[in-house]
């Protein structure tokens, strides 16, 4: 005990030396500089610094990038009227090969631009950038702030350089959520932002419907198809289960689909060609699904084999596609890794489940056989082997 004490109180020191090294007013600048106001921004290790002037609406700014490479740059802006990307006017410090740093200009226009130095909307003096300490970039301006307001959405970014001139950002969580709000009176801030927020909230929720839709309810619908129909008992029951459970799948996966679109046609800059594809055969196949039941044969008709011989493979082709795009999908949204984890757990679930299942109703049917051979009876069509003659 008289050890461990020193030694927890040596661990809660080093937390709070951490903790206070990545607070925004730990840090100090060159020429003496001094602000007034700070904020730690959610992601990318960037700290935003300001002191603003009331009697002619301008705002002193100093923002921080910290650990960063050479040949890359690094941009923090404004957008005056929209949220996001397009429409920002930018700051950017442009760090060469050799640690200098190149200090200009640029409104965003689209998603496509190559950072090319431009005038703001909105006039910028004495911006200069620098590269300290162990790779912290700073740029430096006084902005006047446009239209008396002293709140907007912020932006901010990194990416390579390449022969000296900015390239594509990473589209990773940390990039994709460098967006928020801020305020240069009350100093408060949104991480994320209130247009941030909502498109990490529309991203979520389209992860959670296409993950409990096609990740989850469509296998669950093909294992209730095939192991429910080997219990007598459980005639005609099964296929009304099964439908049941596969058009709530394509209900919620529709919805999902269409939080997709939306996505899509918010973010024209941002592609996510494989994800997107692999969603819209998904969609394709689902309500191909969703019509061909209306065409199912009855049990005796001569074309039912050729019918069920679609409906499993395209069925069983939907879920394989499903399970990619759940995967491709967190790849993109990248979450905590919790819920992958718990995701995969899902999945280990279900595969225990049906492979105990497998086992159960084949030994069932040998059974069932056995005992037809010895009655001297024919199999009646219901048995397991047989049961494509009644599927969904």
């Amino acid at each position: 005990m008289g050890k461990l004490l020193p030694l927890l109180f040596t661990i809660l020191i080093s937390n709070i030396i951490i903790s206070s090294a990545q607070d925004c007013n730990s840090y100090s600048f060159t020429n003496n500089a001094i602000f007034a106001s700070c904020v730690s921004l959610p992601v990318q290790n960037s700290h935003l610094h300001w002191t603003y002037h009331q009697s002619n609406g301008t705002a002193d700014i100093a923002y921080r990038h910290t650990g960063v490479s050479t040949s890359t740059w690094v941009a923090w802006g404004l957008n005056v009227n929209g949220g996001g990307m397009v429409g920002t006017q930018a700051l950017v410090g442009l760090v060469g090969s050799n640690g200098s740093v190149q200090a200009y200009t640029s409104a965003v226009s689209g998603y496509n631009t190559g950072l090319q130095q431009s005038a703001l909307s909105f006039d910028v003096s004495g911006m200069r950038a620098e590269r300290v300490g162990g790779g912290d970039v700073v740029i430096y301006g006084t902005l006047a702030l446009p239209g008396g307001r002293t709140s907007f959405t912020q932006v901010w970014q990194m990416g390579p350089v390449t022969n000296g001139a900015p390239g594509q950002h990473a589209l990773g969580s940390e990039n994709r959520n460098s967006v928020g709000t801020v305020d240069f009176v009350t100093g408060q801030q949104g991480a994320g932002g209130g247009v941030g927020g909502n498109l990490l909230h529309r991203r979520n929720t389209h992860g959670v419907l296409n993950a409990v839709s096609w990740g989850v309810l469509m296998p669950m619908g093909a294992m209730i198809a095939r192991y429910l129909k080997v219990f007598k008992v459980a005639h005609p029951a099964w296929f009304y289960i099964h439908v049941a459970c596969q058009v709530t799948a394509y209900g919620v996966g529709v919805a999902g689909w269409g939080t997709g679109i939306k996505l899509g046609s918010d973010s024209e800059g941002i592609k996510y060609t494989t994800h997107r594809n692999i969603g819209i055969t998904l969609f394709a196949l689902g309500t191909l699904q969703v019509f061909a039941l209306l065409l199912r044969p009855k049990p005796d008709h001569k074309y039912r084999i050729y019918w069920n011989i679609y409906h499993a493979s395209v069925g069983y082709t939907i879920i394989a596609l499903g399970i990619t795009n759940v995967f491709k999908g967190l790849d993109i949204l990248d979450p905590e890794k919790k819920w992958k984890h718990a995701y995969i757990g899902v999945l280990i679930s279900l595969a225990a489940i049906a492979a105990l299942l497998e086992a159960f109703t084949w030994f069932i049917v040998i059974k069932r056989k056995g005992e037809e051979k010895q009655h001297g009876h024919a199999g009646n069509g219901n048995g397991y082997g047989h049961g494509h003659s009644q599927a969904a």
